[in-house]
């Protein structure tokens, strides 16, 4: 394996011929100050795969490793998430900035290995070596998301943290958690337990576009105890990923509404008889706009806060709200919401929504957190202090980011991974745009109607899972890859603009890219189209034509 063959890929690199540090029984593992972790996971994947024992050694002079040995240190002259690898003579030595940055490095390191580094067993016991070389690197964005929907088809814990170690393969280290919505409620809440009990489950899912005929007969569900969240929480600070936790308020709440049915609008429809939803789209069954809404919800966060602490890593902090997509039918003919709208003051339903996100808002900050949100928080007025996922496009972001408040960019149109990724006849449920390997390397986050100053208030970046017709990992899998791969360069490296990448150049990478997904187990689309297995002939799409609206 070469430096040439890197995702994503680094900012500089040099070689000294084609010298090689090669790896052998004797070959030592050393950790300085707080690498610790990083050691203890380097050795762990590298120990399974390679076979060799890498026992602790001696630390190296000052700049450099031991002989025949890879040593992890601290160097504060470089970013806190930049790394620096040097490969010489028999040594290797990878610095970072912080903690972060020394797994980053350990990362790259393992891609040097070659894509058996990947494997949970060592198919050989020889031949291992790093290419002698000196790579210097730091991501672009601080904010690199994934977003996974487990609401809509539930992914069992197993599945969660397998994706974690996807993510960190890939230099990403925000996980968006999309834990409630309408067709199924996902975390355990101790003093609200019909939230599982009920709302965890549903009874039949649509198979396909909500337009489909096809049902699956057979109840769906799941949720993750207190226990289990903590353990993936502690899991991905280990990697350095923030877990960023989304609970939807107002709207996408029915699962929590079919649980506890005080929290509907009741005199609007007999919420009794509602049940965990069983197909797609934008149910309007909200939740009411009351002070015993409030306080059920505060109880909710409560608990959120202690399994999330703030704490943990960069951009543990935040918590999102949703704030999407609330159906304001109900509130239109409501009582209760027109005499609120009245005695606050307020215009309008959309202010409504507003008042409930500012709510939680100053909440969350009186805790020490942060609420996130979809760009929907901007109707009605936006939150004070809430930062925006900027999802119907760049415009939301765009507003946001001129009135001061952060961004995080994921626009549908581009980065919403369950679109198509291709119009050939073959692709599974096809969903949305084409969006192909290429159209996402060609993602620009920032858009250009921003200046230098406002373009700060742009954290990053995220694509999006939405898992309506993803039923299973494997399909979650083809969606997410090898887009993601795309993406993860996007938001970690310092790419030209969207026109001159070289996008050859990243394929021609991509090659022995999909040797390390072979190796971890990934079912990605392969470059000539669907396996059989990953065809669904005759399940109902919603596809749309023509290239996406640049919004």
């Amino acid at each position: 394996m070469t430096t040439t063959e890197l995702i994503p890929g680094p900012r500089t690199t040099s070689t000294w011929g084609d010298g090689v540090f090669p790896l052998d029984e004797e070959t030592t593992l050393t950790a300085g100050p707080e690498t610790d972790g990083t050691a203890r996971w380097l050795r762990a994947v590298l120990v399974a795969a390679t076979g060799l024992p890498l026992r602790e050694g001696e630390p190296g002079p000052p700049g450099g490793a031991a002989e025949n040995s890879v040593e992890l240190r601290l160097d504060p002259q470089l970013p806190p998430e930049g790394y620096r690898i040097t490969v010489r003579d028999r040594r290797a030595l990878v610095a970072g900035g912080g903690p972060a940055g020394v797994f980053w490095g350990a990362q790259t390191l393992r891609q040097l290995l070659g894509p058996d580094a990947f494997r949970r067993a060592p198919l050989r016991r020889t031949g291992w070596q790093l290419p002698e070389t000196e790579i210097q690197d730091a991501p672009r964005f601080a904010w690199r998301g994934l977003m996974l929907d487990v609401s809509r088809h539930f992914m069992p814990k197993d599945g969660v943290l397998r994706y974690l170690d996807l993510m960190a393969a890939h230099k990403l280290n925000v996980f968006h958690f999309h834990l409630t919505d309408d067709q199924g409620w996902r975390i355990e809440i101790k003093r609200y337990p019909k939230l599982t009990e009920t709302g965890s489950w549903r009874a039949r899912t649509k198979f396909g576009h909500r337009a489909s005929p096809l049902w699956e007969d057979k109840p769906h569900g799941g949720f993750y105890t207190q226990d289990d969240i903590r353990e993936i929480v502690a899991y991905a600070t280990e990697r350095h990923i923030a877990v960023v936790p989304e609970i939807d308020i107002p709207g996408h709440s029915q699962a929590a509404i079919a649980a506890y049915p005080e929290l509907g609008n009741t005199d609007v429809i007999d919420t009794t008889s509602l049940s965990v939803w069983d197909t797609w789209g934008v149910s309007k069954n909200v939740l009411a706009p009351t002070d015993n809404v409030l306080r059920f919800y505060e109880g909710v966060f409560e608990e959120v806060l202690g399994l999330f602490p703030a704490d943990a890593v960069a951009f543990s902090e935040f918590v999102h709200v949703g704030g999407d997509e609330c159906a304001k039918d109900q509130w239109e003919a409501s009582p209760t919401a027109k005499t609120r709208i009245v005695d606050l003051g307020l215009a309008d339903v959309d202010e409504l929504q507003s008042w409930f996100i500012r709510h939680f808002d100053n909440w969350l900050a009186a805790r020490g957190r942060r609420l996130i949100g979809w760009d929907e928080i901007l109707e009605g007025g936006l939150a004070p202090g809430a930062a925006v996922s900027s999802w119907r496009g760049y415009r939301g972001g765009i507003t946001a980011a001129r009135a001061g408040h952060d961004v995080v960019m994921c626009p549908e149109q581009q980065v919403y991974l369950d679109h198509r990724q291709h119009d050939g006849p073959d692709e599974p449920v096809p969903i949305g745009f084409v969006r192909t390997l290429e159209d996402v390397y060609r993602f620009e986050p920032v858009p250009p109607e921003l200046t230098s100053d406002q373009a700060r208030h742009v954290l990053g970046t995220q694509a999006n899972l939405w898992t309506e017709v993803m039923e299973d990992r494997t399909r979650v899998d083809y969606q997410a890859f090898p887009r993601l791969a795309a993406f993860a360069e996007v938001a970690w490296s310092a790419l030209p603009d969207p026109a001159e990448r070289d996008f050859a150049d990243f394929e021609r990478r991509m090659a022995a890219h999909y040797g390390r997904l072979d190796a971890l187990g990934v079912s990605y689309r392969p470059p000539a189209g669907p396996l059989p297995w990953q065809q669904r002939p005759g399940v109902l799409g919603r596809p749309i034509e023509g290239a996406p609206p640049n919004v």
